[in-house]
């Protein structure tokens, strides 16, 4: 037992961390290369599968969307491992830049586009950050320790935001492809959030069946990202909500009920993702009954209170009410009828 813990030790420490090959594999493997080519060819031939009459689960094109939505996941997880070497080798340079810009993608732009230099006042960040954060970023690289990297030790760094930038491309591509064909695979899904927000759940989640059987409460949070304000204020700032808020409901909704209706479009997204999964009404009608149901609600909350009636006021009484009553009061009443 002891010798097989030293065996994967020696060959944890033979893998050389430094060698980008050695840490992301995926963009170079078999799968990724025939997935993408079948994708490229899909979106360039631009056949609608809709009018096919072969069962879902034995139309090719629809293996290829789940093959997909496996990919995109596999992808996603990639450029977290990619991000971690970047951070690995950038933080000698810039070691406050990992806890300013979290997003792996924005935090690779953001490598890139700086590189070796020290004074970021010659830097133009503008569209990579927000204004807010650009300063924020701009203020702390005047006081930090990093020193500037060794040139091979920056362009392995380099190398790897191509990679990560190449990989998101990728992704986004075939986002592009799941979603033109959305309207066929999840009709009443899409019905709902829009073919765009419904293929990037579906991504996320790792298919239809996997985003099926998700709870509602984390099909809300699919695609959320940690937001940093920088010191300003989360008091008007969405953490709970991903890729929903950017559905045209949510967008139509008043600010203060916007946390209520995300909740609303998770909960009736879910169920239209079940009936997608089981095939159970390929023409959609589920999902539009649904969003109408949403924006009947939606409406139903935006309506005032009943105004509040005026309460009159009491009759007023000449003489005063008895207030005495049982059984000696009855007997009395009833000599002073019999007379």
């Amino acid at each position: 037992m002891e010798e097989d813990i030293d065996g994967d030790i020696e060959d944890i420490e033979a893998l050389n961390y430094d060698d980008l090959d050695n840490v992301s594999k995926l963009q170079k493997s078999q799968r990724f290369t025939d997935i993408m080519q079948k994708v490229e060819a899909a979106l360039q031939n631009g056949s609608d599968i809709s009018n096919h009459g072969m069962v879902l689960e034995d139309d090719p094109e629809y293996q290829l969307i789940v093959d997909c939505n496996v990919l995109s996941v596999d992808i996603e997880n990639e450029i977290v491992i990619i991000h971690n070497f970047i951070r690995d080798k950038y933080r000698l340079k810039f070691p406050e830049l990992e806890s300013l810009v979290h997003h792996p993608i924005d935090y690779a732009r953001v490598v890139k586009k700086i590189g070796n230099e020290m004074d970021l006042t010659l830097v133009d960040l503008e569209g990579l950050l927000p204004s807010a954060i650009i300063m924020v970023v701009s203020v702390t690289a005047s006081t930090t320790s990093g020193k500037p990297l060794p040139e091979d030790v920056l362009q392995k760094t380099i190398d790897a935001c191509d990679r990560a930038l190449a990989l998101d491309a990728a992704k986004k591509k075939v986002l592009d492809f799941v979603e033109s064909r959305m309207s066929y695979i999840a009709p009443n899904l899409s019905a709902i959030v829009g073919s765009a927000v419904a293929a990037k759940l579906m991504g996320t989640a790792g298919g239809l069946s996997a985003l099926a059987k998700m709870p509602a409460c984390n099909v809300q949070l699919l695609g959320a990202k940690k937001k940093n304000l920088a010191g300003f204020s989360t008091a008007t700032s969405q953490f709970r909500v991903g890729y929903l808020e950017q559905t045209e409901i949510f967008q139509s909704t008043p600010p203060p009920l916007r946390m209520r209706a995300c909740r609303l479009l998770a909960a009736k997204s879910t169920l239209a993702a079940r009936v997608d999964s089981t095939r159970g009404d390929p023409s959609g009608t589920a999902g539009r009954s649904f969003r109408e149901e949403i924006h009947k609600k939606i409406e139903k909350w935006q309506e005032p209170p009943p105004a509040k009636q005026p309460k009159p006021l009491p009759v007023p009484d000449s003489e005063p009410k008895k207030k005495r009553g049982g059984r000696r009061l009855r007997k009395m009443k009833e000599r002073k009828f019999l007379r």
